[in-house]
């Protein structure tokens, strides 16, 4: 059994790496991240002292500005990419809520089948001459 108390792994949106680290394991300098938190880019958490601490999930959204760059779209163009995907990213999950209340309604209230309208029995007479 592993007991996960004695080395507990943060969030993945919690800042724990210093800018210089940061910069390491993204393979950038140190002054373009400076340079996209100004552009808004990839905006890391702050200590009490204004110093930028770095998330596993900034890490990887620097690496994905670094990508788009290097496919030659321009600042203005990744800052729009990257709102439309957080967008689209909380849409799915509001999606996958209502999905979850409809799945509820439908068990809670099951559909009844479509009324069928009785056919009228046909009586035949015999004619009688």
């Amino acid at each position: 059994m592993i007991d996960e108390t004695a080395n507990p792994q943060p969030a993945d949106d919690a800042g724990v790496y210093v800018i210089s680290v940061a910069a390491q394991i993204s393979g950038m300098h140190p002054q373009t991240l400076r340079q996209y938190d100004k552009l808004g880019l990839v905006s890391p958490s702050r200590t009490e002292g204004r110093n930028r601490r770095y998330s596993l999930r900034d890490i990887a959204l620097l690496r994905a500005v670094q990508r788009l760059v290097g496919e030659g779209i321009n600042h203005a163009g990744i800052k729009r990419i990257i709102d439309l995907e957080s967008a689209m990213a909380n849409m799915a999950i509001e999606v996958a809520q209502l999905r979850i209340e409809v799945n509820a309604l439908v068990e809670a209230n099951p559909p009844k089948g479509l009324a069928t309208r009785r056919k009228a029995e046909v009586i035949i007479y015999k004619q009688e001459s």
